[in-house]
């Protein structure tokens, strides 16, 4: 998510961002007031906001994230010990560079990677609401025939949740790396429900339809890393 109030700001800002592979930029708002009155209904990690602004400062805003990773960018160093009292990720000087944003994004990563390495949920947005997953329940995800930004998760128990608007690559940085795995471009699965597998082929302990057991495709794309996991 990004906030600053200045329109050119933001977009050099978003550009910047756009070139940064690890980053997809949810949304951008040049109002401190509208990034806060939308931030509940959006699913994000890592906040990038302009301190000095209009209406409410980036150190206002940052005390009502609830702890959300937090990259600080202004063009005035007097802040800086205010917004690492924030517990802020880092704190970047404008004129920005992409050097520095990617050296701040790269803290931003390792940052979250240890939160949601810590715990065995995460909430996400669905077709039912905010739910919080069980990574233990999750045992299949494909991608929505209906919206490819959307996709489809089974559980433990058989039922299934769409997934509203988010990408594997976010997934793959959320799931705890042992347990799930990308197959192909369109389905991830938890290591658990593999029975059998060759070279470009899983058959998996779930039902299909037609009440055998689902079998799905291994591409080569991800078939190194599959199989560096099973330990092959």
């Amino acid at each position: 998510m990004l906030l600053d109030d200045e329109l050119s700001g933001l977009s050099y800002l978003k550009m910047l961002c756009e070139q940064i592979p690890e980053l997809e930029v949810v949304k951008a708002f040049n109002s401190p007031l509208k990034f806060l009155e939308e931030m509940p209904m959006l699913d994000y990690d890592l906040c990038i906001l302009d301190i000095e602004m209009p209406e409410m400062n980036g150190l206002q805003v940052a005390n009502l994230l609830n702890g959300r990773p937090i990259i600080f960018t202004t063009a005035y160093k007097e802040f800086a010990a205010d917004a690492f009292d924030l517990n802020a990720v880092d704190y970047v000087r404008k004129p920005l560079t992409k050097e520095r944003l990617e050296k701040a994004v790269s803290r931003a990563a390792i940052h979250i990677q240890g939160i949601s390495h810590s715990k065995n949920y995460i909430q996400i947005n669905t077709d039912k609401g905010k739910t919080l997953l069980h990574f233990n329940e999750l045992i299949y995800i494909r991608t929505s025939e209906i919206d490819s930004r959307d996709k489809i998760a089974r559980l433990t128990d058989g039922t299934e949740l769409t997934l509203k608007n988010i990408s594997f690559e976010r997934l793959d940085k959320i799931l705890p790396t042992k347990s799930f795995c990308r197959i192909n471009k369109k389905e991830l699965i938890a290591l658990k429900i593999v029975r059998v597998f060759s070279f470009d082929e899983i058959i998996t302990s779930l039902q299909s339809t037609s009440g055998k057991n689902l079998t799905l495709n291994l591409s080569e794309t991800y078939r190194k890393v599959f199989l560096q996991k099973v330990n092959i």
